[in-house]
């Protein structure tokens, strides 16, 4: 049993520390309360959260910026009052460096409508920003994560597949996986782990293939998979907006091909929780390029 001291007043040395740990935590407190008055006597304005940034890729088909100013809009319903913009790397307006000069020095966190790693997520969009008069933060690409799965599934099952099925229909049942493709290792290691999460969902086969610079393309994956027996293929569009990657991915598919993943709410959602990710890094990951997502 610990013996307990006391002082000439009677109080142990317990009850001192107790108050100590009260008054500095009352002093904290303070501490903080103060330093949202200014010197006379007015409440300081409370600085506004960074600026989110959705970064698309840009596309020559009008339904992608439809699309993406769309999703724009799931974003600020679900976060109101965060500040919300869109740039593009490319082909269509605003352009990123546009929309980073209109936000001047302000803070941003800038969110890449991209579902892996690869040349844009770690040159184009570090290096527009660093040219840029914004603090910001390039925040990982929206995959792998479950929030894309979500919307991968809601998507097959809008285009017919199936959540119930015999065993036999299991057996003959299986998903390409489509993405746009890169030559950048560690992006099939993405598009791989979101195959994976999905076929984890499914109960079935999911390969992942590519519209452009990798292999297997998707019709080289439906044709092995319906060699091995797998009858009933669909082809899952792992893409953020319509384009021709997606068109001519989905004209592949032997049965159903799911839509983009447009501006579905898990969409919206995972853009928020990759916003909120970067804002919970280090200090010293502003005005730092992405080196690894």
């Amino acid at each position: 049993m610990t013996a307990t001291t006391s002082n000439t007043t009677g109080e142990s040395d317990a009850d001192l520390a107790s108050t100590a740990h009260l008054m500095n935590r009352i002093g904290d407190q303070l501490a903080s309360q103060l330093s949202l008055v200014s010197l006379n006597g007015t409440r300081r304005p409370v600085p506004p959260a960074p600026a989110l940034v959705l970064v698309a890729h840009g596309s020559r088909d009008p339904r992608a910026l439809a699309t993406v100013r769309t999703l724009m809009d799931r974003v600020r319903e679900q976060r109101p009052g965060l500040s919300v913009h869109l740039g593009h790397i490319e082909l269509n307006e605003p352009l990123l460096p546009d929309t980073l000069a209109a936000l001047g020095d302000r803070e941003a966190v800038l969110v890449p409508l991209l579902l892996s790693r690869g040349y844009h997520v770690k040159r184009d969009i570090p290096e527009m920003a660093a040219d840029s008069a914004v603090r910001a933060r390039v925040a990982a690409p929206l995959g792998p994560h479950p929030l894309l799965v979500e919307t991968l599934h809601a998507r097959l099952v809008e285009a017919g597949w199936r959540t119930r099925m015999d065993a036999e229909t299991r057996r003959t049942s299986a998903v390409v996986l489509a993405a746009a493709g890169s030559r950048d290792p560690e992006s099939r290691v993405d598009t791989g782990r979101t195959a994976h999460l999905l076929a984890e969902r499914l109960g079935v086969p999911v390969v992942p293939a590519y519209a452009t610079t990798a292999a297997p393309t998707v019709p080289d994956a439906v044709a092995a998979l319906v060699a091995r027996g797998r009858t009933r293929v669909a082809v899952a569009s792992c893409f953020t907006a319509p384009g021709r990657f997606a068109t001519e991915c989905a004209q592949a598919a032997p049965w159903i091909a799911s839509a983009p993943l447009g501006t579905h709410p898990a969409m919206a959602s995972l853009v928020l929780h990759r916003y909120d990710q970067a804002m919970a890094a280090p200090d010293a990951t502003w005005e730092r390029s992405l080196a690894t997502a």
